[in-house]
């Protein structure tokens, strides 16, 4: 019994404890968008000849940076569990490729814009908020990422660019799309989109 006691407190003890040294969500998210930086100026990245390798390093980020299942489960919001596990998974891997799609040529088009990482802001106990800004000669940008910690690390699950939600924005497109279909015909038109 006092065995068991003993190491169920260790247990505690190392759950606990990296819970409070995951990097904070600022930090988290600030080292996230250096790497990303660090990828789009990389010199020997540059060319056409090379757009494919930038873009699985740039693919390699997004893995440690977002919860892609927090953010595809947000995205269909109540309709996630009229999906199979099955059709949950193909959801997900359909989704990150339209947000290739749709969000790699603004990555790719970077011009040196400065990034101003202000502060994080919790949402509760295991969700934050970290506000940032890209500068322009023109403009400035506010971009707001919302962020959960997840076994331990804070990922990314929602993108808020200038007041609009990535989430929110999907989750009104696939709604109406669910609203008069099931979700294989759902996964039919993304898997066309794709084409």
């Amino acid at each position: 019994m006092k065995k068991t006691i003993i190491m169920a407190a260790m247990l505690m003890a190392l759950v606990l404890s990296s819970a409070a040294y995951a990097a904070a969500p600022l930090e988290t998210v600030k080292g996230n968008v250096n790497r990303v930086l660090d990828i789009l100026r990389d010199p020997a990245l540059q060319g056409k000849a090379l757009l494919e390798k930038k873009k699985e390093k740039l693919r390699a980020v997004y893995y440690d940076m977002f919860d892609e299942r927090e953010l595809s489960r947000r995205c269909l919001s109540r309709n996630w569990a009229k999906l199979t596990a099955d059709q949950q998974k193909e959801f997900i891997h359909l989704f990150r490729q339209i947000l290739e799609n749709t969000y790699s040529d603004r990555i790719l088009a970077y011009k040196n814009e400065r990034i101003v990482f202000d502060k994080e802001s919790a949402l509760s106990s295991t969700q934050a908020e970290v506000y940032t800004r890209i500068i322009t000669a023109s403009s400035e940008v506010p971009i707001f990422y919302r962020l959960i910690l997840s076994d331990g690390s804070w990922k990314v699950y929602d993108v808020v660019i200038e007041n609009i939600s990535l989430v929110q924005n999907y989750r009104s497109q696939f709604d109406e799309i669910l609203a008069k279909n099931p979700p294989e015909k759902m996964l039919e038109i993304l898997r066309n989109k794709l084409k």
